[in-house]
């Protein structure tokens, strides 16, 4: 997949997240307008749940994803992220990946199923 494939799954990938979720943050509930989803701003994110290395075909499947807050250490998705940087070590209350899971109505084994029909 070339440069221009790859940056077309990521634009598709934050669109079907953002549109699922109605551009508002699963966790803190703030609601933005379609216009907060450009990347350049900084405002909200399409989390991976589970770190799409971990999927054969990259894990880009809104069944992976979910909303977040953006932008600084104590943003929503930094708290999401927690889990990955720790290595699965540490989580906040109610950040687990099976909580965010939960959040949109999917699990891992959902987000799986999906990555392999994007083969």
């Amino acid at each position: 997949m070339g440069k221009q494939g790859k940056k077309d799954v990521r634009t598709d990938f934050r669109e079907a997240v953002f549109s699922r979720d109605r551009h508002t943050c699963r966790v803190c509930g703030k609601r933005w307008t379609p216009a907060d989803a450009e990347p350049a701003l900084g405002r909200l994110n399409s989390h991976h749940i589970v770190d799409r290395h971990e999927f054969p075909n990259g894990g880009y499947v809104a069944e992976n994803g979910i909303t977040v807050c953006d932008g600084g250490s104590s943003s929503c998705h930094m708290r999401c992220e927690r889990y990955h940087i720790t290595g699965g070590k540490e989580h906040e209350a109610g950040l687990h990946p099976e909580d965010l899971y939960r959040l949109i109505g999917s699990s891992l084994d959902a987000a799986i199923a999906a990555d392999e029909r994007n083969a």
